[in-house]
């Protein structure tokens, strides 16, 4: 894996389910989102790895750039996946990387799934705006937490201050920005598209109607590159969409890992 250790959790036995995080957090947010929906849906290892300068994985000087990010990436499944097929999650610029895997492994990934996916394709994204406001960040946080709580929420409520203390607030100030800024100046994928092999596995693509980060109109083009995807855009839902809907996101994935049972997705004409 490129001599750089990738530091994860994993959770439970069966078919294995890759989930990757944002930008600036850990894999301790997507596993706050993501392990209550598996609780109820036995017979899946749910893997959660550090993306490189986030968490407890480093990013070396080797990781110049998005495309030594997903070489690492790809040697990780080797290693702690195999070669048997596994579904695949991102959230935010983990989707990002989720669509360039699943792009280099048509075969392996049984099943794709973008939430709040940041990309080259973000367009008409609007301007942050709280829809619901029943608690005073302010008033309860620290100044940087209050601000990062403010920025990335547009459904303040208690429930969702909760969740933002259990999943986002732990990971604050963890991230190498230097070395996320140096990986940043050549994020854009060389060569061949991660997705010119087109992916016809069961996709699920998410979007919040107030995303104020990548907005919803850009994710909606990338169904021309999905055949099999299911699209919805979740109303009072931002950039935060999976603690701020989750029950709609709890549906909208256990319907597509019904989907993706026994995949093996191929692509046409191999």
């Amino acid at each position: 894996m490129s001599g750089v250790p990738v530091h994860y959790a994993a959770f439970g036995d069966g078919d294995p389910v890759l989930v990757l995080h944002g930008a600036g957090v850990d894999h301790r947010e997507v596993a706050a989102v993501f392990e209550p929906i598996f609780g109820r849906l036995p017979g899946y290892r749910r893997i959660y790895p550090d993306l490189p300068g986030m968490g407890r994985t480093p990013a070396a000087a080797t990781l110049a750039g998005a495309d030594d990010v997903l070489d690492l990436l790809l040697g990780f499944v080797d290693a702690i996946v195999g070669p048997e097929p596994f579904r695949l999650i991102g959230h935010s610029a983990g989707a990002y990387f989720a669509r360039a895997m699943a792009g280099k492994r048509v075969r392996q990934v049984a099943g794709l799934a973008l939430v709040c996916p940041l990309g080259g394709s973000a367009k008409d994204v609007p301007e942050h705006k709280v829809l619901v406001a029943s608690v005073d960040p302010d008033k309860l946080l620290g100044t940087e937490e209050a601000a990062s709580f403010g920025e990335y929420f547009v459904v303040q409520t208690q429930a969702t201050l909760d969740r933002f203390l259990e999943a986002v607030a732990p990971s604050l100030g963890l991230a190498d920005e230097a070395a996320l800024e140096r990986i940043a100046r050549q994020w854009e994928f060389r060569g061949t598209a991660p997705d010119s092999q087109s992916y016809v596995g069961p996709t699920l693509i998410l979007a919040g109607r107030q995303d104020a980060a990548v907005g919803y109109a850009g994710a909606w083009d990338l169904l021309q590159l999905y055949p099999r995807a299911t699209f919805a855009v979740l109303d009072q839902a931002g950039h935060a969409l999976p603690h701020e809907q989750p029950d709609l996101l709890e549906a909208l994935v256990t319907e597509w890992l019904g989907r993706s049972v026994s995949q093996r997705p191929v692509p046409p004409g191999a």
